[in-house]
């Protein structure tokens, strides 16, 4: 008799309601958005996954130093795009301030910096000292993005200290699509524009684009070789510990992020249409992205991505 009732008892555990993994006030995560195609995109990845999981992802459109802000004023939990070194002073002023934690390293192998279209370079333009001798081809420009970028603070800051010869030029700040019209009008005509570039990017493919060297002390060596990492706001990952396991290994390919950029730029696709698209023609990403991850409500985290995408 005792021995059945160990058994019902140990049934009615096994069937009984299960715990949420990380607290109630986790169920909302806000993401922040700096209007870059690539962050655009592998925050519509972590979205898809985070809602089929229960949670309720808010995605915010803010520029990089108001998303910063807002990490520091608890605004924000987590950011998918802390480009370094690029970004190296705005985290200096963030750890500074005890404000974010690095949760990891979602993408290897990008870069950023300077380039023209290729029969720029085939003319003679391959290196930063290369600019100036040309200055009124290129009208004096430099095509940046959106204002506030640090990027852009870079080159002012090289134009500021006439490095390279480049005093009296300046920056056009616009934002990512603009930019990359001004590519596309200057390229109908083969006419000179140097602007900033990076990958992962379908710009890569779009246009036939040379990145200059030389610019290593304003980007780094390797053409502005650079790594993107997950930050979180100082102290979320202990209070969702179970978001927080999904966002450390959520770990990303240029390939992956070429696609899926090239779905959201090229076919006018909706960023969450395209991640879905994309998650159910590369399932295989699914398990490690979310081994020992559970639902908001503690089931287990794969079997449910799976059913929500249809899987």
């Amino acid at each position: 008799m005792i021995r059945f009732h160990l058994i019902a008892a140990a049934a009615l555990v096994a069937a009984g309601p299960v715990f949420a993994a990380d607290a109630p006030s986790c169920q909302t995560i806000r993401m922040s958005d700096p209007s870059w195609t690539d962050i655009t995109a592998t925050n519509a990845i972590a979205a898809t996954i985070l809602s089929a999981l229960g949670y309720e992802p808010e995605v915010k459109t803010l520029s990089v130093p108001i998303g910063y802000e807002a990490m520091k004023n608890k605004d924000i939990d987590v950011f998918l795009g802390n480009w370094m070194p690029a970004q190296q002073a705005f985290i200096d002023d963030l750890e500074a301030a005890k404000a974010v934690e690095v949760l990891g390293t979602n993408l290897t192998g990008a870069k950023f910096t300077l380039a023209v279209p290729s029969y720029v370079a085939e003319a003679g333009v391959k290196d930063f000292k290369d600019l100036a001798a040309n200055a009124g081809k290129f009208e004096n420009k430099i095509y940046g993005i959106e204002p506030g970028a640090p990027a852009n603070a870079n080159i002012q800051k090289m134009i500021q200290a006439g490095d390279f010869g480049l005093s009296g030029w300046s920056v056009v700040e616009s934002g990512e699509q603009a930019m990359l019209a001004q590519v596309r009008r200057a390229e109908s005509d083969e006419g000179w524009i140097v602007f900033l570039a990076w990958a992962p990017h379908p710009m890569n493919e779009t246009f036939d684009i040379t990145y200059l060297s030389g610019g290593d002390a304003y980007f780094g060596p390797n053409f502005g070789g650079a790594e993107v990492r997950t930050l979180a706001r100082t102290g979320w990952s202990a209070e969702c510990p179970n978001a927080a396991t999904f966002f450390k290994q959520l770990k990303f390919e240029l390939s992956m992020e070429n696609a899926m950029m090239g779905k959201i730029l090229d076919d006018g696709d909706e960023p969450g249409a395209a991640a879905e698209s994309w998650l159910k023609d590369n399932p295989d990403v699914l398990g490690p992205w979310l081994e020992g991850v559970t639902t908001f409500d503690g089931e287990p985290g794969l079997p449910a991505v799976k059913s929500a995408l249809g899987l």
